[in-house]
């Protein structure tokens, strides 16, 4: 059995309905450097939004046909991918209440029709707002959603903020897996966003690595510890930085000890999606199985950003040099249990 946890989706009308389409321009954040428009593709036969930050430097790309079901359905079974786990590229960060109400009963519909291949995660701004929290517990209890997606920051903070925390408490209280996805630049990024790499990929590991440290260290979980927070990036490659972020001792005062809670809150609330397999490389990845443990990992191919992730990414997994135990764990296992499909 193969879970994808990281296939991404987006309303189809949004690309059809000049209304929704223009609401959802007007809500990225141009006051935080961020830009929207709309392209033509193919002499008018699709469509594209693109997302930029900073103006002129390209950080996302949504393409209409890429979202229609019956491609999605049909890739999957190409892949041999049983089900997957449907969430936004990147909007989380500036959606307003009520586009998110209309994606989520978009995405219920969207689902409803995979005939059961598809869960999807709910999107709802993570303020104390008790329209908020309606529509979270609305999303989840009535349409029957996984779990719920946030941004690793919204504008210039990142989710440890005090502004987040009746959101949180709330999340605490209901018990559901939180799925932190990265933006597409950190909140410092003025010396990456020049080179496309730099900005489009790194600048995500960036700001997963800064998001999860951020959460272990600010003490979060002691008041929220039922969080499940499941980052995607792999934490931004958290593996690489893991021992020294958590040293046994210093020796001299110059860094902070006593790392057992730090520990803790890594083992019981956090969690690592990869995105996508064959980027990372067979060496990281058995490396990352290794210091973060299979049960910690959870497999995801960010489809449709490439197809081949999607159709080449199992078989990835499934040829590393670890235990079929441990793959079954990645690959199925793990986003059985904590998004409880």
């Amino acid at each position: 059995m193969v879970i994808d946890s990281n296939l991404y989706w987006m309303p189809y009308s949004l690309f059809t309905d000049v209304s929704m389409l223009n609401e959802f321009l007007r809500a990225v954040p141009q006051e935080y450097g961020t830009f929207g428009y709309l392209k033509e593709l193919k002499d008018g036969e699709d469509k594209q939004i693109v997302i930029e930050k900073p103006k002129g430097f390209q950080s996302l790309n949504y393409i209409g046909s890429e979202y229609l079901l019956e491609k999605q359905l049909a890739d999957m079974e190409k892949a041999g991918v049983d089900q997957a786990i449907m969430k936004l590229p990147g909007c989380q960060e500036w959606l307003t209440l009520e586009l998110c109400k209309r994606f989520n009963n978009e995405a219920y519909n969207h689902t409803q029709r995979s005939g059961g291949k598809l869960k999807a995660l709910a999107v709802v701004p993570p303020y104390d707002d008790e329209e908020c929290l309606a529509e979270l517990e609305r999303a989840i209890y009535e349409l029957g959603f996984a779990g719920v997606q946030v941004s690793a920051h919204y504008g210039n903070l990142y989710l440890d903020n005090e502004i987040f925390k009746p959101f949180f408490r709330k999340v605490n209280e209901m018990n559901i897996p939180v799925y932190v996805h990265h933006t597409p630049v950190p909140v410092q990024f003025d010396s990456i966003y020049e080179f496309n790499n730099l900005r489009r990929t790194y600048g995500r590991c960036i700001d997963q690595s800064i998001a999860v440290g951020r959460e272990i260290f600010s003490g979060m979980f002691e008041e929220f510890p039922n969080l499940k927070l499941i980052h995607s990036m792999l934490g931004g490659g958290f593996f690489t930085n893991r021992n020294m972020l958590f040293p046994k001792s210093s020796g001299n005062g110059r860094f902070e000890v006593g790392s057992d809670k730090y520990e803790d809150y890594l083992r019981n609330n956090i969690y690592f999606e990869m995105s996508h397999a064959q980027p990372w490389g067979k060496t990281q990845l058995e490396c990352a199985v290794e210091v973060l443990g299979a049960d910690h990992i959870i497999y995801g191919s960010s489809y449709p950003v490439k197809e081949q992730w999607l159709m080449g990414g199992p078989d990835f997994v499934m040829n590393l040099n670890i235990s079929s135990e441990d793959k079954n764990k990645i690959l199925y296992e793990n986003a059985k249990e904590i998004y409880r499909v």
